[in-house]
């Protein structure tokens, strides 16, 4: 069966804004051309860039990011679909990770007393004391990526922008059937011609 690309969105938009070239081999499929897989790659990179500085503290990485939002604001108890909007991730998947934190001493969760349906998540002493524990990480792993500031932040604002992209993206596709494409942005004849995604 032939995959029928111009049931996706994001090649939808590309066509309506002239941003797609014909291509009369494979070249584009080449595994090392793709940016997901460029990204992918660099995620599990970095995942496990972090688990030696968090075994310590018993830490998975995603545990770590958790904590990472409830430090932000750490007097403020957040709601389970307040944690998991900012962290990406869904309620099945925060929620045995925050059981777990709660398992460790390191955050509790209580009913709201204004509304029995929303579980509320607050750092104990233990979680706080925690980010005395680890504030030397993030120096840690600025020291791996081989990378100058400057280009942390570029690259950072980069990625950003780019899930920023994607996400509004999906957004249209799930929310405006029928609706305008939206413009896409500009690509160089480089990309076209070696088929990046």
């Amino acid at each position: 069966m032939t995959l029928d690309l111009t049931q996706s969105y994001c090649v939808q938009s590309k066509l309506a804004s002239g941003n797609i070239v014909a291509m009369a081999d494979y070249a584009h499929l080449n595994l090392d051309y793709q940016l997901c897989f460029a990204l992918y790659k660099a995620s599990r990179a970095m995942t496990r860039a972090y688990t030696p500085l968090l075994d310590e503290a018993g830490l998975t990485y995603p545990q770590y990011l958790a904590m990472l939002a409830l430090w932000q604001e750490p007097d403020r108890a957040r709601s389970v679909g307040e944690l998991g909007a900012r962290l990406h991730l869904d309620s099945g998947t925060l929620t045995p990770l925050l059981k777990r934190l709660s398992a460790m001493g390191y955050v509790t969760r209580s009913r709201d007393a204004g509304d029995e349906r929303r579980v509320l998540v607050s750092l104990t002493p233990a979680g706080l004391d925690l980010r005395d524990r680890l504030a030397a990480v993030p120096g840690a792993i600025m020291s791996c990526v081989g990378m100058d500031i400057p280009d942390v932040l570029e690259l950072h604002a980069r990625l950003t922008a780019l899930t920023s992209s994607l996400e509004a993206v999906a957004s249209g596709a799930s929310g405006a059937s029928g609706a305008s494409a939206p413009a896409a942005a500009s690509s160089s004849p480089g990309d076209e011609r070696r088929g990046v995604s």
